[in-house]
């Protein structure tokens, strides 16, 4: 069992989690290691959304994935930001326009969508390189739009997966640093990685995941 404390996010045994049980408190930043294949990427999936559990039960904010109907699943990601390892920037949008998409699709009003915008940008330091394209930006600072359309919608969790695993150490520091603040503002973190330096980083927590199994 995965549960939030006063977040509201509970994920009980599955089949691809076979033997899973854990509590992370409102707020807290938590690790998730382990080796490829441990069910790391497959614990934030099931969160977000992007799997559906064959047994067992996954709740988040009090509702049960597996029987929340599929037009309402859209709405309750709006709460929980999501990085990808690979970024997943629209590479015809600047970073300004990569940020801003995430709110348009949520029909926010285009005034709001500006100041939201050019927040979240200046959150990650970003805000001197809004015109440019993902082309023309390093792999650090992809991650950092990244970040800033995860965050845009002030959501209550950040699922990040594997986020500096295309970085050199220079930058993963770095962008840990940048979670760190932006969990210091009080929203959760779960961040599956394979970077072992990082359990030592202080006021943060660390789950050990093995062929789908807690240690």
């Amino acid at each position: 069992m995965i549960s939030l404390d006063n977040v509201g996010l509970i994920v009980k045994q599955t089949r691809i989690l076979e033997d899973v049980a854990l509590s992370v408190r409102k707020g807290e930043f938590v690790f998730l290691i382990g080796p490829s294949g441990a069910g790391k990427s497959s614990i934030l999936k099931l969160i977000h959304g992007f799997l559906t559990p064959t047994t067992g039960t996954v709740t988040v904010q009090g509702m049960d994935l597996r029987t929340l109907p599929k037009r309402r699943l859209p709405y309750l990601r709006r709460s929980i930001g999501f990085i990808f390892q690979d970024y997943k920037l629209l590479r015809d949008k600047t970073a300004f326009e990569n940020v801003a998409f995430a709110l348009e699709v949520t029909g926010t009003r285009s005034k709001l969508i500006k100041q939201k915008t050019f927040q979240a940008l200046h959150t990650v330091g970003m805000s001197h390189r809004l015109n440019h394209y993902p082309r023309d930006l390093s792999g650090g600072e992809c991650q950092r739009i990244a970040i800033a359309r995860a965050i845009v919608r002030e959501p209550f969790i950040l699922l990040a997966d594997e986020p500096t695993g295309n970085l050199d150490d220079d930058n993963s520091w770095a962008i840990l640093k940048l979670l760190i603040s932006i969990n210091h503002s009080g929203t959760a973190i779960l961040m599956a990685t394979h970077k072992t330096a990082f359990v030592s980083t202080p006021q943060t927590r660390t789950i050990y995941l093995e062929q789908g199994r807690v240690r």
